[in-house]
């Protein structure tokens, strides 16, 4: 059995901020006489799934099943996404549709290939109370449904993942026995106590830990205890960009470092490593293995643009040449 078969035909139950990235793409040939800035001649309009929907997607490319859990708006954008998960084969028994939210989107203007401007529309107060608990009841039916095997966390700081919520669903886990993950933003940032895998950047540590942290490992070990003296989390795992990655089991920790590439766009290089990790790390493989398949997988969706899901394909090919 090959590596990625050793993550296949998984359920994997993904909870978080979902959004719609949308990309308005043209050629840009002269600077607008109203101001100094360039006009782009529109030529297309595409929307992705973003957020922790991009996880699902990562999950589905690696061949497991993924189950999605989040809040959209009431609003033609929430529509919109709702069409794409159909599209795109995701189950949308875990959405909950509020009238009180507006859907989020991300919407990047590029020109020329190159990106110009970013329009955000969001809300990023947490859920209510009510909201919280459907869509809790929600997330249990499909405990109930469907066995389970790791439960993703992905936060973007857009108001699903409440405090609430987060300790609700690790218990609920916890007591089924589910690996569980989290890609932690600043807001939440110790409320996933008791979590099998946390996975911040560096960024993120350095916003949330009270010393200095280099990218060396003694440095980034000190940082891992720290978490998990907080946390009371099984494995740490630090994603340092183009230096690579941190994973400790509590044992002593190690930087692995990534292979060079040419970078076109780093938007949810996150989502497909909190993929990969977790189901790795949930059948039981070895950190050198979870560390390799990692830095692989995170790299390639790298050299594309925009936000996108691995391609199992050329993951498998480059493992058979790594």
């Amino acid at each position: 059995m090959s590596l990625l078969q050793k993550i296949e035909n998984l359920n994997v139950l993904i909870v978080g901020d979902v959004m719609i990235d949308r990309y308005l793409t043209g050629s840009v040939s002269r600077i607008s006489p109203e101001a100094p800035v360039p006009v782009v001649l529109h030529q297309n309009t595409e929307d992705r799934l973003g957020g922790a929907a991009n996880v699902a997607l990562n999950v589905q490319s690696l061949s497991s099943n993924a189950y999605l859990c989040s809040v959209i708006g009431d609003d033609e954008d929430g529509v919109k996404f709702l069409e794409k998960l159909d599209a795109c084969q995701l189950h949308r028994m875990g959405i909950h549709v509020s009238p009180n939210r507006r859907t989020t989107v991300k919407t990047r203007i590029l020109g020329n290939h190159q990106q110009m401007l970013r329009i955000d529309r969001e809300d990023t107060h947490d859920i209510d109370s009510d909201e919280a608990q459907k869509l809790l009841s929600k997330i249990i039916s499909i405990l109930d449904q469907a066995s389970i095997t790791v439960i993703i966390l992905q936060d973007y700081n857009k108001g699903v993942l409440t405090e609430w919520l987060i300790q609700n669903v690790i218990s609920e886990a916890k007591k089924r026995g589910i690996f569980t993950a989290v890609d932690p933003k600043k807001g939440n940032f110790f409320a996933f106590k008791a979590v099998n895998l946390f996975k911040p950047n560096l960024k993120e540590v350095r916003e949330s830990i009270p010393f200095p942290i280099s990218t060396e490992e003694a440095s980034l070990q000190k940082a891992s205890d720290f978490l998990r003296e907080k946390l009371g989390n099984q494995y740490n795992m630090l994603t340092l960009s183009e230096k690579g990655l941190f994973l400790d089991g509590g044992t002593g920790g190690k930087r692995y470092p990534t292979i060079p590439r040419i970078i076109a766009d780093v938007s949810g290089a996150g989502d497909t490593v909190i993929s990969v990790a977790a189901m790795c790390l949930a059948v039981g493989l070895d950190l050198e293995t979870v560390a390799m398949l990692s830095n692989l997988a995170g790299g390639q969706v790298c050299e594309l643009p925009g936000v996108v899901p691995i391609d199992r394909i050329l993951l498998a090919r480059e493992l058979a040449n790594f």
